[in-house]
């Protein structure tokens, strides 16, 4: 960059055109020390600047010599309404050469363009940056407005809270909960984290089990009505309808819509975000509460398992709470949680679709059969993700009178959650985003087969030969397989 005739190496700053915005730059820089020169052709407001004891002089930005002027500068900043003017300072400063950096004020889309096509570094579009300011004071603006009714709601609670996460809980789910638990303690509350089905994934049970966080099952717990307040978090995944619950609901958080209209006290429903964990993060920093390690753990794993270690639909609030969290975390145990040692069940069940897997071009469908643990399929389609050649799996399991599917996809033509909602929604619920999902489909709609031994094989070859057409029909998959199982 150049340092300007005197050979100085401060920098040396020209704002051509100063109505309004700049001369409200020219104040700030003027302030911080900076060499500034204004140009404007208005003479009067140069009178008047200087009177203010700012360097400006009578120029119009328009006339080709203006490049002259500024030749000794670094940084331009051309910030007049007319965009004309701006366009042909741009145009001279540009023709005569130098290594200037200039910054120039648009008026809408196709100036910013135009001017980017002319040479600017930079294009400002006065309009778009006060939206982006007005949104950023919006969005901190609700978060005050909905922090204070979070406390009101606490401070009310006389008995304990029930925190209830989604059916089998991940992470982003029990770490939002344990979240908002530690929030309610700072308003002298006590909470159960309350869960139904499973905490079966092996990462699931070493991050529960690592960082000490206590469940209780619904079982356990009782009706939720028991509980002078209620929460749901991270829940609208779960397939379980809201509108079930006998008990009313007080506080709703979560990344996604809910199938069905929640009506509850609080409600905070932030879609512009990936994980639930993110929303929980915003509301300790607003509720000054700095977290514990293994709050802060927990939703900082939360974080990164919901943006597949922040590689899938990860927005800047995700990377800001993950940024806000890291200091407090414990590393090593987030290692730990992320490379559990792999169960027998599980090593059993990714041998059973290593030797059944039948492959259609990139994509690969294999069955696991019956099975004990259900979130083993999700673990062997991860792991079938791997093979060569292979940018879809899923993987069949049937357990507890139901069919069960997990699939993963690194394919970014296709939304695999989508994928299992289009063919699977009317058999049974399907959920995922677009690299996993999962479906669950009763046994009973192959009713007229028993389920004794002799049977057994009959049934899974029945389910498997339903699912794959249904799954592949719905991919747009056509013809017979390329490559079948490993025998």
């Amino acid at each position: 960059m150049s340092t300007g005739a005197s050979g100085s190496s401060r920098t040396r700053y020209a704002i051509l055109g100063c109505g309004s915005v700049g001369h409200a730059v020219a104040e700030d820089l003027t302030e911080r020390g900076k060499d500034v020169l204004i140009l404007d052709r208005d003479e009067s407001r140069v009178e008047a600047l200087r009177d203010q004891d700012l360097n400006a002089q009578v120029q119009d930005i328009a006339d080709p010599d203006v490049a002259d002027v500024v030749a000794d500068r670094d940084i331009i900043l051309i910030l007049a309404s007319d965009v004309e003017a701006n366009k042909d300072a741009v145009e001279a400063i540009r023709e005569r050469g130098g290594d200037h950096y200039v910054v120039v004020r648009a008026s809408d889309p196709v100036s910013e363009d135009e001017l980017r096509d002319l040479g600017a570094d930079v294009v400002i579009n006065p309009s778009t940056v006060i939206a982006d300011s007005a949104l950023r004071s919006l969005e901190t603006g609700e978060l005050e407005y909905k922090s204070r009714q979070l406390a009101d709601i606490l401070r009310e609670t006389d008995g304990k809270l029930g925190i209830l996460t989604h059916d089998n809980p991940d992470p982003d789910s029990i770490a939002s909960a344990s979240a908002l638990q530690a929030i309610a303690g700072a308003y002298d509350t006590e909470a159960d984290i309350v869960y139904t089905g499973d905490v079966g994934h092996q990462e699931n049970r070493a991050f529960v089990n690592l960082l000490g966080i206590d469940l209780v099952s619904l079982e356990e717990a009782g009706p939720l009505e028991s509980y002078d307040t209620v929460a749901l978090v991270d829940h609208a995944k779960s397939g379980q309808p809201e509108a079930e619950f006998d008990a009313e609901i007080d506080i709703y958080i979560d990344h996604f819509e809910a199938e069905t209209e929640v009506e509850a006290r609080f409600v905070d429903v932030r879609t512009n975000v990936s994980s639930t964990s993110t929303i929980l993060t915003k509301y300790l920093q607003e509720f000054d509460i700095s977290p514990s390690e293994a709050v802060a753990t927990a939703l900082l794993y939360g974080i990164r398992a919901e943006t597949l270690d922040f590689k899938r639909d990860t927005t800047p609030a995700d990377l800001t709470a993950a940024a806000y969290l890291h200091p407090f975390a414990n590393h090593d145990t987030l290692e730990q949680v992320e490379s559990p040692s792999m169960s027998p069940e599980t090593l059993d069940v990714l041998a059973e679709a290593i030797q059944n897997r039948e492959v259609q071009g990139s994509h690969l469908f294999s069955t696991a059969g019956f099975i004990r643990d259900r979130e083993a399929l999700a673990q062997a389609a991860q792991h079938l993700l791997n093979l060569e050649g292979i940018t879809t799996t899923a993987v069949l399991g049937i357990a507890d009178e139901k069919i069960y599917l997990s699939a993963r996809s690194k394919d970014i033509r296709i939304n695999i959650g989508n994928v299992l909602q289009e063919a699977f929604d009317e058999m049974g619920d399907a959920a995922g985003h677009s690299t996993q999902g999962s479906v669950e489909i009763p046994l009973g709609i192959f009713t007229g087969i028993e389920t004794s031994e002799e049977n057994r094989d009959t049934l899974l070859q029945l389910t498997e030969e339903a699912v794959r057409k249904k799954l592949f029909e719905a991919m747009g998959v056509e013809g017979s397989s390329e490559s079948s199982n490993g025998s």
